[in-house]
């Protein structure tokens, strides 16, 4: 009876330690992706505002960001990895367009699924943000 209760108490510590480490991971690419986000969208506002470009290429930023996103479809929800998708592709069409129509309405609603769906794979079991 000791032994299979100790046992069981094993298995209850190794399962938490297995999904802290997932939500861990998880997490790590969630924040890649944003970190990635952010750069393209610090290109984009100076862009608006008619400032300088920073010194990086905007290539190797939407590079970057297509490959954070990589990382978000890999270990988190298939909801967070096509809101991972549809932001990247939204902020992808904004680099690329030098015209801007609407695109910052489409953006800002991606990013908010993005946080949202991002949020749900954290297990926040926080209300969702009004925005």
């Amino acid at each position: 009876m000791g032994q299979h209760l100790a046992t069981r108490v094993e298995e209850q510590r190794d399962q938490r330690q297995r999904a802290d480490a997932e939500r861990s991971e998880r997490k790590e690419a969630i924040l890649g992706f944003l970190a990635a986000a952010q750069r393209v969208e610090l290109i984009l506002d100076r862009r608006k505002l008619g400032l300088a470009a920073p010194e990086d290429p905007e290539d190797e930023k939407l590079h970057d960001l297509w490959l954070a996103k990589k990382a978000v479809e890999l270990v988190c929800s298939h909801e967070a990895a096509q809101a991972a998708h549809d932001y990247t592709d939204a902020l992808h069409v904004c680099m690329r367009n030098t015209v801007v129509t609407g695109q910052s309405t489409s953006k800002r609603e991606r990013r908010y699924a993005f946080m949202e769906a991002a949020r749900d794979g954290l297990e926040s079991g926080r209300p969702r943000i009004r925005r």
